[in-house]
């Protein structure tokens, strides 16, 4: 068994979405004056690798703590669109193989930007067309290599179309080292009450 950490590792350099900079790790207890270290987190539920619940964007959407985590747990398969330059559509998808995965994760060029890179507001993304068509496939989640599913789409088509057929949407995935192919997924945001998201640890187990 092979484990492969697939998340964004949370730091106060890391990138964030459109550059809000909102994360904020700070030592509260030091070793010379306590006989202890402590640290104290800052940040917004949309850091690094996070899972949206359909609550982001549907007004009767179920907040996070109210979906079940066997939409997140199972076999998965990485596929590889480093091909892409811009956006993701339904004619790119049309040549993958859905039929034997319960969630699909999209490998892009946006793996290849550091975790810590100044944010690049022309990451791909999956349009419209391509939501459309994932939302007819047995999928119960799900992942992009962007910390964003979507990019300046005034009605959040993408996210809504992917909420409304109940799937789950990862964000922020590391992919870089991932070969595509079939694995087993783990990811488990955390759990917090009445929220539309959270950070989560995603690993694949080969």
């Amino acid at each position: 068994m092979k484990i492969i950490d697939i998340s964004w590792p949370i730091s106060n350099e890391m990138t964030t979405y459109k550059n809000k900079q909102d994360v904020l790790i700070t030592q509260t207890k030091f070793f010379e004056t306590s006989g202890v270290r402590e640290f104290k987190l800052s940040c917004g539920l949309h850091t690094g690798t996070h899972v949206d619940a359909p609550a982001h964007f549907l007004s009767d959407g179920a907040n996070l703590d109210q979906v079940s985590l066997s939409q997140l747990l199972g076999e998965c398969q990485v596929f590889d669109l480093t091909d892409i330059n811009n956006q993701i559509t339904q004619k790119d998808l049309e040549k993958l193989d859905f039929s034997t995965c319960q969630i699909a994760l999209f490998k892009t060029k946006n793996s290849l930007y550091s975790t810590n890179s100044e944010f690049d507001p022309n990451f791909i993304y999956l349009d419209a067309s391509a939501a459309q068509y994932l939302a007819t496939k047995k999928l119960t989640a799900i992942g992009i290599d962007g910390l964003g599913v979507e990019r300046n789409q005034p009605d959040h088509e993408t996210h809504k179309l992917l909420m409304q057929a109940n799937m789950l949407i990862i964000e922020g995935l590391r992919l870089a080292h991932v070969t595509p192919g079939v694995y087993q997924l783990i990811c488990l945001p955390l759990s917090i009450t009445g929220v539309d998201s959270a950070p989560a640890r995603a690993i694949l187990i080969s």
